[in-house]
């Protein structure tokens, strides 16, 4: 079931499916993030989290770090490959990038039992702060994430 949460003025979508969540590296998340990542992080997890256990009834098993490394890595490459394809300008290159770039767009983020990849997340998540600190202040200063 896809949610719209209103934080700090920007519409967070999220999908919530048992054991996963799914959250899109939309313009408006880019928004939100804007300056503030590490405490708006904080507040955008722990705002899905609890929608989430009040909706299914048990925590979501995955820790805010894991989460938001996750969730970071997804922008950061998002926002390389728009960067990318604004500089590069040979079209079947493009062309891949936006392939790829359509699996950033959504993060998919599982428990264990769903998500093959959440060992990575939560081995990276204990970097979580120099992820946060490499993170562009204003992502879309330069107008390339439009929906």
């Amino acid at each position: 079931m896809d949610k719209i949460y209103e934080l700090a003025g920007n519409k967070i979508k999220v999908g919530l499916e048992p054991q996963l969540i799914r959250v899109y590296s939309n313009a408006e998340l880019w928004a939100y993030l804007d300056g503030k990542a590490d405490a708006r992080f904080e507040l955008m997890i722990n705002t899905i989290k609890a929608d989430y256990e009040q909706h299914f009834g048990k925590a979501l098993a995955i820790s805010n770090a894991s989460l938001i490394v996750e969730i970071l890595v997804h922008v950061y490459c998002d926002y390389l490959g728009l960067s990318f394809n604004r500089m590069v300008q040979i079209k079947w290159v493009q062309a891949l990038v936006k392939k790829l770039l359509k699996r950033a767009e959504v993060v998919d983020c599982g428990e264990k039992g769903v998500d093959s990849n959440r060992w990575v997340w939560d081995l990276l998540a204990k970097g979580k702060s120099i992820f946060i600190k490499i993170l562009p202040e204003n992502l879309n200063a330069k107008n390339i994430k439009s929906h």
